[in-house]
Parts: structure tokens; sequence; C-alpha cells
């Protein structure tokens, strides 16, 4: 289970930075590209890819 949510998390992460990237035309060769509503989305998904990794990588024991 903690695997599964290290992968996801990292995907959902790795997802968020490639549309901060085209949102703010960094990354072209989308329809994204120059959006800056993609740029916003992807800082959102970066942010809870963060938030699974930080929750998929805390040590056990709930202190």
């Amino acid at each position: 289970m903690r695997s599964m949510l290290i992968v996801i998390g990292t995907l959902v992460a790795l997802t968020g930075v490639v549309w901060i990237l085209q949102g703010i035309n960094i990354l072209p060769g989308s329809f994204m590209t120059g959006q800056i509503r993609w740029a916003y989305a992807g800082i959102v998904a970066t942010m809870i890819g963060g938030g699974v990794l930080w929750i998929a990588t805390r040590p056990p024991g709930g202190d």
C-alpha cells in the first residue's frame, strides 16, 4: 500500500510540474502551452502529489 502511494504521489507531482512548465510557456507542444490556468492547476497537482508523498513516507507510529 505504501509503495503504491509513493508511485501515485510521484506521478501526480511530476504531472503537476509538466503542467506548470507548459502553462508558463517553457515546455511547448501542447494546447496547454502559454495558458496560465494550467500553471495554476499544476501548482495544485504538485501540492496534492507532495501531500500524498508526505503521508506515504512518514514513519509509522502516529507521533
